[in-house]
């Protein structure tokens, strides 16, 4: 795939978005490790594109007491491809991962 040319004003301005998008999905992640927002508060704002563009592993690394390893087992389980985006999960992934999470 060839990339499009782009001017530097196009440049700087797809870098500024791209680190502002960065800055945004940071804050949700410490907000869920926090526990201010719950992993099935970010599920509910499934619609909002930093949500859906946001990958599910993130969000359940940021839960705390959740490791690579747990949740890769998790995610195995729930039947989750391991690079799924949040707005990609269909309801029963999303049900079996809340399930999973609670018990």
């Amino acid at each position: 795939m060839v990339l499009p040319v782009m001017t530097v004003e196009q440049r700087a301005k797809a870098l500024a978005k791209a680190a502002e998008a960065r800055t945004a999905r940071r804050a949700l992640l410490a907000e869920v490790s926090s526990g201010a927002v719950s992993v099935a508060e970010v599920f509910e704002r499934s619609g909002q594109d930093l949500v859906d563009r946001t990958r599910v592993v993130q969000v359940l690394r940021a839960v705390p007491g959740y490791g690579p390893a747990r949740v890769t087992a998790l995610m195995a389980i729930c039947g989750v491809a391991e690079k799924q985006r949040v707005g990609a999960l269909n309801e029963q992934q999303r049900e079996r991962l809340l399930r999973a999470l609670i018990g």
